[in-house]
């Protein structure tokens, strides 16, 4: 079965699973990890990861752009937490802001997400010696 999931709740597994990884994340390498993550979820399942419009831009490369928006105040810092979404539940007067979830993978989309970060992490190794 097809499971689309939303570019937000796959940026908030990367920073969690890179943070836990003692690797840096940003707004940029944010925005270049789910370009491979679209590219090899495209390639292995046939499908968009993501429901979220992507573009690709000369001054900024590939962008998602709701992603985009909710990091792009931190620049080049390191992101040690999800963004916020805000929850309202119908009926409720109280506004809750919390941080995007994480997917529900399968063992198949979460074997090929964790074979990207491993990916990521040893070119930036690489990159830095």
């Amino acid at each position: 079965m097809k499971k689309i999931y939303s570019a937000q709740n796959f940026a908030a597994y990367i920073i969690y699973e890179l943070n836990d990884m003692n690797t840096f994340v940003n707004a940029k390498s944010l925005q270049h990890l789910l370009e491979i993550v679209k590219k090899q979820w495209e390639s292995v399942f046939g499908y968009s990861p993501y429901k979220e419009q992507t573009y690709t831009l000369l001054t900024h490369g590939y962008i998602v752009k709701e992603v985009y928006d909710a990091y792009k105040e931190l620049g080049e810092q390191p992101i040690l937490e999800p963004a916020k979404e805000w929850f309202l539940t119908y009926g409720d007067f109280q506004l809750i802001r919390r941080p995007f979830a994480v997917p529900a993978f399968s063992v198949e989309e979460e074997r090929l997400m964790r074979k990207i970060l491993r990916n990521y992490q040893t070119a930036l190794l690489v990159h830095a010696s």
